[in-house]
């Protein structure tokens, strides 16, 4: 690409979103990791509204907006055409969405591109919650969460489901490379993002992004919250080959308690007012530590 050609950045300052947004930071760095060479298709959601207004854009690489739940089939297509010009090894095709679009409205389709072995990586944006469209809960929303449609009150201590374990599932589709990531450890970002096409076939990484308004805490809170989740046990980071974990973060010698990571944020607060708040938090800390346990992220393991 001639030098006058190249953007300044790859994702541009002087977008729509929220001050101190996880996902665009977290996009920022994968973008900037990927370079010149790359397609992307992205899903609808906050990444999609935010950066790409009619009739502006603040990518500074070939991207593609079509349907919230066929990012990856649009990048299916980019890839069959890029084959048949021969292009396949030299441009990087890259599918990408939030938790909506990825756990719960696009799946079939991420799950048959993953069936037909494509040479793509899709990247996961999780935030928790469909957070573009008004705080409503989604697949990847946490047990205990307020939202609007799980709201806590009187009779509810907010989500009653599980977060889905989108990671597993893609391991079970025999992947040759599935990473998790969060917004708090931004240089592991950028290494999984290179890791991740030094494999060949589909691969897949996701990464937690909080959220400032649907999480309800303070803009200076972002990177803080992302490496809590981590140093907790509640966000396990890891990389599998071919359906194997291979490496794992551990988390600190005494982990910081679940608490130190729930009280900045809105979404958590009624499980600070009572009792039976008491008890669901004491829930999502055996979770936290049956997760260090699973994972083997502790040092002693």
């Amino acid at each position: 690409m001639p030098q006058y050609l190249k953007p300044k950045f790859f994702l541009s300052p002087g977008h729509r979103a929220c001050a101190g947004c996880g996902q665009l930071l977290a996009a920022r760095i994968v973008a900037d990791t990927l370079g010149p060479e790359t397609i992307m298709a992205t899903a609808t959601g906050c990444l999609e509204v935010t950066t790409t207004p009619y009739p502006e854009t603040a990518w500074g690489m070939p991207w593609i907006h079509s349907l919230f739940e066929n990012a990856a089939a649009v990048a299916s297509g980019i890839y069959a055409a890029l084959k048949t010009k021969g292009l396949e090894k030299k441009v990087k095709v890259v599918a990408q969405g939030g938790d909506g679009g990825t756990y719960d409205i696009g799946f079939g389709l991420i799950s048959g591109m993953w069936e037909r072995g494509e040479d793509i990586l899709y990247i996961c944006y999780d935030n928790e919650a469909y957070m573009n469209t008004g705080v409503q809960a989604s697949g990847a929303t946490p047990t205990f969460t307020h939202t609007t449609t799980t709201p806590a009150g009187k009779v509810s201590l907010g989500e009653k489901q599980n977060k889905k374990d989108l990671p597993a599932i893609a391991m079970a589709h025999g992947l040759s490379y599935v990473a998790t990531a969060t917004v708090g450890f931004p240089l592991d970002i950028a290494a999984k993002v290179k890791k991740a096409f030094t494999f060949a076939g589909p691969k897949y990484l996701q990464i937690l992004v909080p959220c400032v308004p649907g999480w309800g805490y303070e803009t200076n809170l972002t990177i803080k919250l992302g490496r809590l989740a981590q140093q907790t046990g509640l966000w396990p980071v890891f990389e599998a080959e071919s359906g194997k974990i291979t490496k794992v973060m551990k988390v600190p010698t005494n982990p910081p308690k679940v608490e130190e990571y729930l009280r900045p944020q809105k979404r958590y607060a009624h499980l600070f007012e009572n009792e039976p708040g008491r008890q669901a938090m004491a829930e999502i800390q055996k979770l936290a530590d049956w997760k260090i346990e699973k994972f083997g992220l502790s040092h002693k393991t």
